[in-house]
């Protein structure tokens, strides 16, 4: 019986099985890596965004407390503590600017839930696909206008030497003058924010309603139920979800009326009724430089609507049962 002479494996296998071995390694220790590591590290530009233009900024909310001076820094004004806050309530231009923007931010945020969805059931009914696209591509495109521009346009329509003065004038009519009128500026606010903002809500809630079940709306016809009771009985709360969603999210925003709307549009004779806090942090900043009290007043806005954000939140997940999870 011949036996089989043992041979040493060549140093070409050799290296072959390392480098497979290698390979297999580096297979199981990628497999090993968590999902959630890939994904974090194609959002890390994002991250480092965030924590250099968002967090790091936020060191400035120590001006609140102080009296700040630029010569001495941040960590070099002596602290005052509550004492910015306490000087602002009594200021008159504070406690006005605190309620025109409540007036507006609540007007603005009734009004955008109210008006895209009553245009989204009427805009529904239409039965002819290419008018319907066409209407909704037209009222959405306001949406994508920058209030620079869009102020300036409105401007030049509703301002003393605009075109509906001139058009008012061809027929010897008198001017009218809604861009420098206290009384009527604060509507004419929320009536441009809805024109152009309600397109984009009209296509969301469009997108709700595609996702009611038409078996609901055959069941109710068999029943005998009309267009009117089909609509309040199925149609609106098929709607309570995203209702809930956008006013949660609008919730966060009361105390945001708009500085680029307001700040591209008002002037200092509707300023009684046009001023709102972020306005009034600009001028106390940035024109009248002080500094303090803008930050103060800043983060007042921004604790409260961190308040307003997390009650509207708790609120719906108890009322409506509706959670983002």
């Amino acid at each position: 019986m011949v036996r089989a002479r043992a041979t040493k494996p060549s140093a070409l296998a050799f290296l072959q099985n390392k480098k497979g071995g290698l390979a297999l390694e580096k297979t199981k220790t990628r497999k090993a890596l968590p999902t959630w590591f890939h994904y974090s590290l194609m959002c890390l530009p994002g991250y480092i965004w965030l924590f250099m233009f968002s967090i790091v900024p936020m060191v400035g909310i120590v001006m609140a407390f102080q009296n700040f001076n630029p010569s001495k820094g941040w960590f070099g004004s002596p602290w005052v503590g509550l004492e910015n806050f306490e000087f602002l309530w009594t200021i008159p231009d504070a406690k006005r600017a605190l309620w025109n923007t409540l007036v507006i931010a609540v007007s603005k945020v009734i009004l955008n839930i109210i008006v895209p969805m009553t245009f989204a059931l009427l805009l529904n009914e239409i039965k002819n696909m290419k008018f319907k696209k066409g209407v909704q591509t037209i009222v959405y495109l306001p949406h994508f206008i920058s209030w620079v521009l869009l102020g300036n346009i409105i401007t030049n329509m509703l301002g003393t030497k605009g075109i509906l003065n001139y058009i008012l004038g061809l027929f010897g009519a008198g001017p009218v003058m809604p861009m420098t009128e206290p009384s009527t500026f604060q509507g004419l606010l929320v009536g441009t924010d809805i024109w152009k903002e309600f397109g984009y809500g009209a296509v969301v809630y469009l997108a709700a309603l595609t996702g009611i079940d038409l078996s609901l709306y055959e069941a109710a016809a068999i029943d005998g139920a009309n267009r009117w009771q089909s609509t309040w009985h199925i149609t609106l709360p098929g709607l309570v979800p995203t209702v809930v969603l956008l006013t949660t999210l609008a919730m966060g925003n009361v105390l945001n009326a708009g500085f680029d709307q307001v700040f591209n549009m008002y002037n200092q004779l509707v300023i009684e009724t046009a001023d709102i806090i972020d306005t009034y942090v600009y001028r106390l900043g940035i024109v009248k430089l002080q500094f303090s009290l803008s930050t103060a007043a800043g983060l007042f806005k921004s604790v409260v609507s961190f308040i307003l954000v997390v009650t509207s939140y708790a609120l719906a997940y108890k009322f409506a049962d509706y959670t983002i999870f």
